[in-house]
């Protein structure tokens, strides 16, 4: 009898996709997982494999099924997921810290800015190294964030 690939029941992060890859690879689960996002995020196919094979790929134990029952199962149940995602981003919105919210507002009118003078050419601000920048305003955020979350504890 031949392995058949099935999502994960068990060891789950969100779809079950990695578990039952590793399951039948016969490695461990969590180096799947770092091996989809480093995929992922230095190419982008792991981002679109993923969902992919959340939609076509069967939960263990569901047993052989039709196909387009298989895939109508996991459209739904990704949707279930979204939404789920969805209302735990807007519940934690909605009662998150108002300093937080306004730190937020300040860090993408700068990041906004700074997108701005890049792509105005502007002579007399070439001096401004962007890539350096960078790594200088993600220090300068987590410093904020960091005196902002002692203040608050």
């Amino acid at each position: 009898m031949t392995a058949r690939l099935y999502r994960s029941r068990t060891d789950r992060m969100l779809g079950g996709v990695c578990g039952g890859l590793g399951q039948y690879l016969g490695v461990d689960p969590t180096l799947v997982r770092l091996v989809f996002v480093l995929v992922g995020f230095g190419t982008g196919v792991g981002l679109l494999l993923y969902p992919a094979m959340w939609i076509i790929v069967p939960v263990e134990g569901q047993g052989v099924s039709k196909p387009s029952e298989t895939i109508g199962e996991g459209a739904r149940e990704v949707a279930e997921q979204a939404k789920n995602l969805g209302e735990t981003v807007s519940s934690s919105w909605h009662q998150s810290d108002p300093q937080a919210a306004r730190f937020l507002g300040w860090a993408l009118i700068v990041l906004g800015g700074i997108f701005l003078i890049q792509n105005l050419h502007i002579p007399w601000l070439r001096w401004i190294n962007f890539d350096l920048m960078w790594p200088i305003l993600l220090v300068f955020a987590g410093v904020l964030l960091m005196r902002h979350r002692s203040r608050t504890n």
